[in-house]
């Protein structure tokens, strides 16, 4: 899966020049949390976040008039509050990467490249999607916890009992535990009942850690 899948194409975007008064109405009509700067060539200059927006407001406890604070709210600039500095990615890049690219910068959202051109945005809530479809969250079924040996064609085994016993494995993803000579399993596997599931696995498998039916 690659960044392009489960990136926003065409993200809405603001000039440098808007104020953070009308950037942040824009924000709170179109529901979203952060806006790639563009200037009027097209080039991406920089992103701004909702916070950004909100630490450059005034203060609820100041002494301004409203009138006064509307003035202020408009004179200020997205230029002088968003970051600069903007880490990209490339929309060909793995989806992984852009998780890595988030959680080392601890930032919420990544702008999308192609070929140096804004392309789309890609946000930490488009990751939860994508873990929520690794694990198959939405499919019925058993959920099943394993930790096996770390040898070459353990996966398989048990992947191939279960199917040989009629089981319909919907995913099937790996985590790694703390000793290294093991490998965590996590299965979702549907038509297959409760005890036949443990009956085929549990002599592949060093431990069941845990097994669970998964409603829809």
């Amino acid at each position: 899966m690659l960044v392009k899948h489960r990136m926003t194409p065409e993200p809405i975007i603001v000039r440098p020049d808007m104020s953070i008064a009308e950037a942040l109405e824009q924000m709170r009509h179109d529901g979203v949390h952060r806006y790639p700067v563009v200037d009027t060539r097209g080039k991406l200059v920089g992103i701004v976040s909702e916070a950004d927006l909100l630490y450059a407001s005034p203060s609820s406890v100041t002494t301004l008039n409203v009138w006064e604070l509307t003035y202020l709210l408009n004179q200020v600039k997205v230029k002088a509050t968003m970051t600069k500095d903007v880490i990209t990615v490339d929309e060909e890049a793995p989806i992984e990467e852009a998780a890595r690219l988030m959680r080392d910068h601890n930032i919420g959202g990544l702008p999308v490249t192609r070929r140096g051109k804004l392309a789309g945005i890609i946000t930490e809530s488009d990751l939860f999607d994508v873990f929520l479809e690794l694990l198959m969250a939405q499919e019925p079924g058993l959920r099943m916890t394993v930790l096996a040996p770390y040898v070459k064609g353990s996966m398989s085994q048990i992947s191939g009992a279960i199917a040989q016993a009629g089981g319909l494995i919907h995913s099937l993803n790996s985590f790694v535990p703390e000793d290294p000579t093991q490998w965590g399993c996590i299965l979702k596997v549907a038509e297959i009942s409760r005890e036949k599931l443990l009956e085929v696995v549990e002599p592949l498998v060093l431990e069941v850690l845990d097994i669970r039916e998964m409603a829809e």
